[in-house]
C-alpha cells in the first residue's frame, strides 16, 4: 500500500510512526508545529494591524515613498493626503466604503490630467498620469474584490464600491496602454465552463515585430514569440503588472496576464478545486490557435496566491509548458488550521482569512479553516506526486502568508524541483527575488529551439 493511499479497510491506521510527514491528521495535535519562521514570528501580531495610522506609519509609508508594491506606478504625493484624511477621520476598516471613497477624487483627478496631457499631444506624460491614477484605484479596492457565483457568501460582487474602483482602474489602464509601442490587447477567451457563458479575460502584449507581421501564411508564422502566462494573486490583478510585462517584451517574449479563480473577473468556480484545469485547457487552446505564440516555449509565473496555480499547472499540464515559477506559493500547509488561526496577524495589510475564505468559495472563515486543506491541498489530492515540468520555487524563509514549508515539501514528491529561498525575507522573497527569476526564465526559454 502506498504511504499516501487512503486505507478504506480500517487497517493500517495512522500513528505517529507510520503517518506520512505532511499528511493531515484527523485529530488536532497536542502541541503546535515547529514552523520554520520561528515561534515568536509565527505568534506575533504585527503593529500595522492596530489601525490605519499604524498601517501607514509602520508598513505602507516607506514603500510608498519608493514607489514599490503595492504602490508601484504611483507617487507618494498622491497618497499622503489620502492617508492623512483616513487617519484624521479614524477610518480604520479597509473593507469599508468610506475607506474606498477616500481615494476616488484623487484617482479621478489624475485620470483627467492624463486626458488633458493626451489632448495636448504628450502621450508619455498622459501614460504616467493614467498609471498614477491606476495605483490610487488599486489601493482603493484593496484588499480584495471579486464577482462570485451564487452560494458563495450570497454571490455577486464582494463590495460595490470596490468593484466600481476596479472597473475604473481597468478603464484608465487601457487609456495608458493605448499610448505604448506595444499596447495591451484585452481578449475574452472562450471558456465553456464559465458562469453565464463568461469567457476568460486576459491582457495580451507581444513584441511589436510580432504584431507587425503579415497575415497567416506569410511572415507572421516566422515571428511567433515565446510567451509568459502570468497568473495574478489575491489583490494584484491584470492592470498591476506593467513592469513585469515590459521585462518580458525587452527579452522578445509576449505575455498573457490572467486572474485566478475567486478573484476579480475570473469566471471559474472558486469552490471547485478542479476548475483550474479546464480553465488552463481553454487558455492554452486559444493561445495555440492565435498564431502569435511559440507554443513550444510557454512559461508560467504565478504570484503569491497565483503560485498555487503555478505549482498545480506544472503537474497537470507538464507536457504543455516549458517551465513554471511559483513565487510565494502555498499548496498544503497554507491551508493548515493552525496556520490560519494566526495568519491574520502577519504581514498582510488587512485580515487575510476573510478574503481567502471567499476566494475559495466559502461563506465563512470558520468553514474555510475547517475544510480547505482536505479540499484544496495539492498533497491531499495527489497532484504533486505526478511528474512535473521544470518548476522554480521562490520565497522568503520568513513568509508569514504562505509558509516556506509549502515550497520545501515539494522536493519530497514527484519530479526534482529547483528553488531559491531568501533567508530573513518575507512573502515572495522581495526585494531580491527577481534577480533569480529572470535569469532562470532566460535559461529555460533558451533551452528549447524556436518552433
Amino acid at each position: 500500500m502506498s504511504p499516501h493511499a487512503v486505507d478504506e479497510s480500517g487497517e493500517g491506521q495512522k500513528t505517529a510512526s507510520n503517518m506520512p510527514p505532511h499528511a493531515v491528521d484527523e485529530k488536532p495535535p497536542t502541541a503546535g508545529r515547529n514552523w520554520i519562521m520561528g515561534t515568536e514570528a509565527f505568534q506575533r501580531r504585527m503593529p500595522h494591524h492596530d489601525g490605519i495610522k499604524a498601517l501607514w506609519e509602520t508598513k505602507w509609508k516607506f514603500p510608498c515613498t519608493l514607489g514599490v508594491y503595492p504602490f508601484h506606478d504611483g507617487k507618494y504625493e498622491d497618497f499622503e493626503p489620502i492617508f492623512n484624511y483616513l487617519i484624521e477621520n479614524n477610518i480604520n476598516d479597509g473593507t469599508s466604503t468610506s475607506y474606498t471613497d477616500a481615494f476616488l477624487p484623487a484617482a479621478s483627478s489624475l485620470a483627467s490630467r492624463g486626458d488633458a496631457a493626451l489632448a495636448d499631444g504628450r502621450p508619455r506624460d498622459a501614460s504616467a498620469l493614467y498609471l498614477r491614477a491606476c495605483a490610487v484605484y488599486r489601493i482603493a479596492r484593496f484588499p480584495y474584490v471579486a464577482d462570485l457565483p451564487q452560494g458563495n457568501g450570497g454571490g455577486g460582487v464582494t463590495c460595490e464600491a470596490k468593484w466600481a474602483a476596479w472597473t475604473a482602474q481597468k478603464e484608465v489602464y487601457m487609456r495608458a496602454a493605448a499610448t505604448w509601442e506595444a499596447p495591451v490587447e484585452e481578449v475574452l477567451v472562450p471558456y465553456g465552463a464559465g458562469r453565464e457563458g463568461r469567457g476568460i479575460p486576459v491582457y495580451v502584449r507581444v513584441p511589436p515585430a510580432v504584431d507587425a507581421a503579415g497575415p497567416e501564411g506569410s511572415e507572421k508564422e516566422k515571428k511567433k514569440c515565446p510567451v509568459v502566462v502570468l497568473m495574478t494573486g489575491l489583490d494584484g490583478y491584470r492592470p498591476d503588472n506593467t513592469v513585469r510585462c515590459d521585462e518580458f517584451l525587452a527579452r522578445g517574449w509576449g505575455s498573457v496576464v490572467v486572474e485566478i479563480p475567486g478573484t476579480a473577473d475570473c469566471p471559474a468556480d472558486p469552490a471547485d478545486p478542479a476548475a483550474p484545469e479546464g480553465m488552463w485547457d481553454s487558455l492554452l487552446e486559444w493561445m495555440g490557435g492565435d498564431g502569435r505564440f511559440d507554443m513550444a516555449r510557454v512559461m508560467v509565473w504565478g504570484l503569491s496566491s497565483g503560485g498555487y496555480y503555478a505549482v498545480r499547472i506544472a503537474h497537470t499540464h507538464a507536457d504543455r509548458i516549458v517551465g513554471s515559477i511559483a513565487q510565494g506559493a502555498g499548496c498544503h500547509y497554507f491551508f493548515d488550521r493552525e496556520w490560519l488561526e494566526t495568519v491574520d496577524g502577519h504581514e498582510y495589510p488587512f485580515q487575510l482569512t476573510p478574503a481567502m475564505a471567499l476566494k475559495h468559495g466559502y461563506a465563512s472563515v470558520e468553514e474555510y479553516k475547517k475544510g480547505a486543506q482536505k479540499k484544496f491541498s495539492l498533497l491531499e489530492n495527489g497532484i504533486i506526486q505526478k511528474p512535473s515540468t521544470r518548476l522554480l520555487l521562490i520565497n522568503g524563509t520568513l513568509d508569514g502568508l504562505m509558509p516556506i514549508e509549502d515550497s520545501m515539501m515539494l522536493f519530497e514528491y514527484g519530479t526534482p524541483k529547483e528553488a531559491r529561498f531568501f533567508s530573513g525575507a518575507l512573502h515572495m522573497g522581495y526585494p531580491m527575488a527577481n534577480g533569480s527569476v529572470y535569469p532562470w526564465m532566460e535559461s529555460v526559454m533558451a533551452s528549447v529551439r524556436p518552433a
